[in-house]
């Protein structure tokens, strides 16, 4: 009889797979709270516009708060792809990626709801 050969399973497991997303998580969480709180203010800074203005800002500003709200939708997406990876070495650049752009998409997201506003 051979021997049989122990099983492959666990020795292709990375064993700080974890860091990437545990670092983007503490990264992209605060950032993207802080992103939406000023975004909820957004409204007050045209508090003493004029009729016009107003009405120009609460239209911009209905279009830009639900694209913010859908890019932090996008961002959460990423985020937890970054976490459901199997955690393989194989997976190790695509796992550093996907935690390096999730808070990087927080910053663009926030870039792209001030440029839809139309700001007094």
């Amino acid at each position: 009889m051979t021997p049989t050969s122990a099983p492959t399973t666990g020795t292709d497991r990375h064993p700080r797979a974890f860091v990437a997303p545990l670092v983007s998580t503490l990264m992209t969480l605060p950032v993207a709270a802080l992103a939406f709180f000023f975004a909820g203010l957004a409204p007050m800074a045209c508090d003493s516009c004029g009729d016009a203005a107003s009405d120009r800002f609460d239209a911009s500003y209905e279009v830009a708060f639900p694209v913010f709200g859908f890019g932090l939708v996008v961002v959460l997406v990423v985020l937890l792809s970054a976490w459901a990876l199997p955690w393989r070495r194989g997976n190790a650049a695509a796992r550093v990626w996907l935690a390096v752009i999730a808070p990087a998409a927080v910053v663009l997201d926030f870039v792209v709801f001030h440029g839809l506003v139309d700001w007094p």
